[in-house]
């Protein structure tokens, strides 16, 4: 390993990729029309623009559609387990805090089984980006309301409709102390790509919320409902420091739906308050402290 390390530093500095170099050798199997096709093309388009090289990013990804997006992405990746992806990126991005972590996932993967990770990463402000592709339904099992579904939604599993009350990530997000905040549709890619860079920039933990409709599943709430809807908080100069304004423009749900960025700030992150990370590099690359007779004996008593 520490060979591979040398000769990626000591060499002359990569060349600029295109988006294109961040494809992964296998296809999407993504229905024709899913939103998440838009969204694995701006993190390509997102990590290219920001001079990124594959071995420098990790993607982290839980169960679900959208979860299968690192196998689609060159970089290294993992597919974790149901709502899991979170705390697998945190173990990542304190094992090697010089990565790029971005983890990937559905509403009902991310707030769903997982919203008890949601919560707690935001709250520690981990240096990661969070990518969740919104579909309102559950679209790997076929067609089941999600923690986002409207009230109201008929789906396979609330054939007269959905009577529970959706959460709101924007504002649960805010709530829980992420330092950036944003939404996005993936039918407005310009918009959504300069979101990932500006999230993938971020220090601290940044979340995004992506429309991205389910063409099978949820024809409530498709690109038709969508489009004449979405206005950008940049069009109407939204302080970004304001969270009860923040808060107030993630509420909106009619005629008018708001995407952009509801709310930046700078706090110190997790890893800038572990002590252990301040000195001697990644802990990953560091010599384990264990003997080979210690390790045995611990892994024995574990076994």
């Amino acid at each position: 390993m520490s060979v591979i390390i040398e000769d990626i530093n000591s060499g002359p500095p990569p060349a600029p990729l295109k988006a294109k170099d961040f494809k992964g050798k296998v296809d999407p199997d993504w229905c024709a029309g899913c939103g998440d096709f838009g969204v694995l093309k701006g993190l390509q388009s997102a990590c290219a623009s920001l001079g990124l090289q594959p071995h420098e990013i990790v993607t982290v990804s839980g169960i679900g559609c959208s979860s299968n997006l690192p196998g689609y992405f060159n970089a290294y990746g993992m597919h974790t387990l149901h709502g899991r992806s979170l705390p697998v990126a945190t173990g990542v991005k304190l094992a090697n805090h010089e990565l790029t972590v971005i983890a990937t996932g559905g509403d009902g993967d991310g707030y769903g089984i997982g919203g008890n990770h949601f919560t707690h990463l935001a709250r520690r402000n981990v240096n990661l980006t969070y990518v969740v592709m919104n579909n309102q339904v559950y679209g790997l099992t076929t067609g089941q309301i999600s923690p986002t579904s409207c009230h109201g939604m008929k789906t396979k599993s609330t054939p007269f409709g959905n009577v529970e009350t959706p959460i709101n990530p924007i504002t649960s997000s805010i709530m829980n102390g992420a330092t950036f905040v944003a939404r996005a549709f993936s039918g407005d890619p310009k918009h959504m790509i300069s979101l990932m860079e500006k999230a993938i920039q971020h220090k601290g933990f940044a979340h995004i919320d992506v429309f991205s409709p389910c063409v099978t599943f949820n024809h409530d709430n498709d690109y038709k409902f969508f489009k004449p809807r979405i206005k950008r908080l940049e069009d109407e100069e939204h302080d970004v420091s304001d969270w009860k304004a923040a808060c107030e423009k993630a509420m909106e749900w009619g005629d008018t739906i708001y995407t952009g960025l509801f709310l930046h700030r700078q706090q110190a992150t997790l890893e800038d308050q572990e002590a252990v990370l301040a000195e001697g590099g990644p802990l990953s690359f560091r010599p384990i402290a264990v003997t080979k007779e210690k390790s045995q004996q611990i892994i024995k008593r574990m076994m």
